[in-house]
């Protein structure tokens, strides 16, 4: 399997906990915390690692949170390379509320990344073996990331290397300069890049079409929620329709559906059914719980449920 490598230069540990419910002012009794791996790009590669994919995860190290990190990683064999830096590796809590179902999400900022901390990720990129066919890019980046950090990163990537971003706000705006393979926004992000409100698939396609036409990505590719997600390409648009499950978390779905689309390219399956792997294991995320991510047996099943689906289509 042609090899892939994820960069997560804002890597977190998540800790998860239960409340009965979120009140202000009050001292909430929460149960025993949970603690994950996280990060955009460390959680695809968890995930690829869980659908039988072949990833190498580099990330940002710092202080005793990402000695921890390391070794929830290691415990879960994970290959990774960790980048150590002078800041604390960040920690976010995610909160079940119980009697409402609902998950609060609090993430923090991270610390800034020194300029040899920069250049140690993308002299890793350079030198972590033969190029990967894939690059997945993914989560916040840390604050103060210049554009000329980001040019240099992209110096590093080599030019057989399919190059996949999900992040977010300025860091984006930034990305998109240079032009990549596929970009995965979630429908709040893609109304960033459009600088408009978006209200239906018609907008999301439009919008898409915008970003494919000014050269900055070949692929758009939409995730919306339950919905399931709008995949654009020059060929044209798809829509892909989330199988209907019960819910337990949402945490992790975009990242699961990045892993199980780039394991299917990895294998050679076209785009439309790589999507739609990759929303199979978007789908089996929500089955889980906390920052649990996508299973093989669930991805699998969910996938051959959705084989059959005929997808609506448009051109481009």
């Amino acid at each position: 399997m042609p090899m892939i490598v994820t960069l997560t230069m804002n890597s977190t540990i998540d800790k998860t906990c239960e409340v009965a419910q979120v009140v202000a002012e009050f001292k909430l009794r929460c149960g025993i915390p949970k603690y994950y791996a996280g990060g955009g790009g460390i959680n695809v590669a968890r995930a690829i690692r869980r659908l039988n994919g072949d990833a190498h995860a580099i990330w940002t190290q710092g202080g005793p949170t990402g000695q921890r990190l390391q070794e929830l990683l290691d415990r879960e064999g994970v290959k990774h390379t960790p980048i150590p830096v002078h800041g604390q590796t960040r920690e976010n809590l995610i909160v079940f509320e119980s009697t409402t179902a609902r998950h609060f999400r609090f993430c923090m900022p991270g610390h800034e990344l020194h300029r040899e901390e920069l250049q140690a990720c993308t002299a890793c990129l350079s030198s972590i073996g033969s190029a990967p066919a894939y690059l997945v890019i993914s989560g916040s980046m840390p604050p103060g990331l210049s554009d000329d950090d980001l040019q240099d990163l992209f110096n590093s990537i080599p030019s057989s290397t399919r190059t996949i971003v999900d992040t977010s706000g300025s860091a984006m705006h930034q990305i998109l300069k240079r032009s990549v393979y596929m970009i995965k926004p979630n429908l709040r992000e893609l109304e960033q890049l459009a600088g408009q409100s978006i209200e239906n698939n018609e907008q999301i396609r439009s919008a898409a079409r915008t970003i494919i036409q000014k050269r900055q990505t070949e692929i758009v590719l939409t995730s919306v929620g339950a919905q399931g997600a709008i995949l654009s390409t020059e060929q044209g648009h798809w829509q892909f329709h989330s199988p209907t499950v019960k819910t337990c978390c949402r945490v992790g779905a975009g990242d699961s559906m990045v892993a199980g689309t780039v394991v299917a390219l990895s294998q050679g399956q076209p785009i439309v059914e790589a999507v739609r792997y990759g929303v199979a294991a978007g789908t089996a995320a929500v089955l889980t719980e906390g920052t649990e991510l996508c299973g093989l047996e669930d991805t699998e099943a969910l996938f051959q449920d959705m084989s059959s689906e005929d997808l609506s289509h448009w051109p481009l």
